[in-house]
Parts: C-alpha cells; structure tokens; sequence
C-alpha cells in the first residue's frame, strides 16, 4: 500500500501545521520551519519494503532539526538515507555538512542530532531503515553520516541507481519481492558503507558480503524445494559447508536457521491472504518445502505463538482493505499507516 499525504486538499491556513505533523509522524519526531511565501505546498508518499521504508519527499523549502529533547522522548532508532532527486539541500550530522545535488544521497542518523536544509523546492527520496537491520557498530555509522555521496564514488556508484528504482516502484512489487529488495538493499549499503570507511578489512568484507548477498538470492529462489540444505548452497557458489556456515555466522544465524525462518515468512504472508484467495494449510506447507504437516505447524506456533489456522482467523479479523493508494483526509493531522499492523502483517 502507498500511503499518500498532501497538503493540496488542506486549508491554506492549515497546510504548515498539517505538513509538521505528516513529517514527524512519516518519519521521526522533528522541528519543521519554513520561510516560503505564499501557501505552503508539500506532499510525501511512502511504501513499505520488507523491514524498510521507502518515502518520496515532493516540497516546498524548509528546514527540519532533529534535537536532543525530541531523541529524548522517542525510542524508535533508524538510519536514514537521503537521495536528492530535484533541487539541493544539505544534511548536517556529528559536525560535518553534505551539500545535497540531484544523484547524491548522504547518511544521518535518528539516535544523534541532525538538520536538514531545502532552500528551494525540491524532491528528496529516502530510505528509512531500522538500526536492529544493520550489521554496523554505532562507532562505525558515526564516521559516515553528514558526508556527501554520489554516482562517481566506488560502490555508491551501484547505490544511487539501486535507491532510484526502490523510490519509483516500491508499492509495485509482491510482498516476497519486496522482503528480497529490502534485504538486498541492506546488504548493499553496508559494503558501501564499509569501502567509505576504508578499513584494512574492508575488501574482505564487501567480499563477504557479496557473496552472502548471492547466497541468499540462491536459497530464496529455492524455498521450495525440500532439498535445500547447507550442502547444496555450498556446492552451488563453490566453496565449502565450513566457509558457508562461518558466513552466517557473522550475522548471528545458521544456514539451516535462516531456511526455515524464511520458509515461515512466505507460509504466514501467503496464510494471511483474503480468504477467497487463500491455499489451504497443507498445500501452503508443502510449496515452501515442508514435507510433514505436522512439523510446519509446531514450527509455526514456535515463530509466532499461534497455529496456522490462528494466524488464518487472525487475518480475517483485520481484512478490512484491500491494496491500493491511501489519500490523507482533508483536515486534522495526516493519517499515515498504522506501524503497528504493518509490522504484523509484513
């Protein structure tokens, strides 16, 4: 669902406060000021990608700060990433400032003070993804955030395209297309986020990372084949099951682990769909390469503290919509998604 919020059916007089709530609850509790004359015009449109948020900023000059007070009073803890796609801007973060030009993008996180500054119209596309995803030591974000990267700098070079087709399209995908994008997008910004810092290991790792990253891809191709084991992976990308096994490993899982949480994934996505729509249990189970009914359901109820079946009656409960584009009401404060239920139903 692409969630769509604009100032264009809002009062004049309404549009600014309409427009300070829309950012603050789009993204993270902040101070939004404009020095435009004239009404205020803005809108913003976010769709959801796996764990991430895609969100284009389409708006009036502006300034947006990020204080201690407001870090103070929220837990939520993300990383941003800022693609400017018209006009210019900056993000200043942890005493640096990154001028923003159409193709580049710079890093700020929401666990630090940050501003960012639009001195004219512009269209600002970011990446909104949780810190708990990362594979990155605060340590290491500290060092990148507030710097200016672009299309003629090493692997951000992959990035910037990467950003502009999840911007343009990420409503457009099926629930497990996006989980692979957003896992994928991940992935790649931590390589690029480990060639900037230009550590001794940094080779190795984007190395690493790569391949992981070609690994997954291979196992989700194959969920469902009941076959799929470590042994398989290993012989597919040519390297040993020991080298396969240290490599999930650094992500804190196992190969055998992963399969199975990723086979649950698409078993509970497809469970969750209307009714009229929906497989039964058995046949769910067996195309993401369950072979005993019995198993899928223990291991069910052991992921998510209900049987298929709950999960099933779950989701009839809250079918109320259907996909589609969600357009803020006129008046009051915006009407983004529910993070809520979105995080249960991803």
């Amino acid at each position: 669902m692409t969630v769509v919020l604009s100032t264009s059916s809002v009062p004049p007089g309404e549009r600014l406060a309409y427009w300070q709530a829309a950012v603050r609850q789009t993204f993270v509790p902040s101070d939004v000021t404009t020095t435009g004359e004239g009404p205020f015009s803005g809108a913003v449109a976010t769709d959801r990608l796996g764990c991430l948020r895609v969100t284009t900023v389409d708006s009036d000059r502006q300034s947006v700060r990020r204080s201690r007070r407001l870090i103070a009073r929220d837990q939520d803890e993300y990383l941003l990433v800022g693609l400017q796609r018209r006009g210019t801007g900056a993000v200043l973060q942890d005493g640096r400032t990154a001028p923003l030009t159409p193709g580049t993008f710079a890093l700020y996180d929401t666990t630090r003070p940050y501003t960012l500054e639009f001195p004219g119209r512009f269209q600002l596309s970011v990446l909104q993804i949780p810190r708990s995803a990362l594979a990155l030591p605060g340590s290491d974000l500290g060092q990148i955030t507030g710097v200016t990267m672009g299309a003629d700098q090493g692997l951000a070079a992959v990035l910037v395209p990467v950003l502009s087709a999840l911007a343009a399209g990420a409503g457009t995908h099926r629930a497990e297309i996006r989980e692979m994008l957003a896992r994928n997008a991940v992935d790649l910004l931590t390589t690029v986020v480990a060639e900037r810092l230009g550590r001794d290991a940094a080779g190795e790792e984007a190395s690493h990372r790569t391949l992981l990253l070609r690994i997954r891809t291979f196992a989700d191709s194959r969920l469902g084949d009941p076959e799929l084991s470590p042994e398989v992976i290993a012989a597919a990308h040519h390297i040993s099951v020991r080298h396969l096994h240290r490599l999930f490993q650094t992500e804190g899982a196992t190969v055998g682990g992963w399969i199975k949480h990723r086979r649950l994934e698409e078993c509970r996505r497809e469970l969750g769909r209307p009714r009229r729509s929906r497989p039964a249990v058995a046949a769910v189970a067996h195309r993401w390469g369950f072979v005993s009914p019995a198993h899928f359901s223990r291991a069910f109820r052991a992921a998510y503290g209900m049987s298929p079946r709950e999960w099933q009656r779950l989701a009839d409960g809250r079918d109320t919509a259907g996909p589609g584009r969600t357009q803020a009401g006129p008046a009051g404060s915006p009407r983004p998604p529910d993070r809520g239920a979105e995080e249960t139903l991803s």
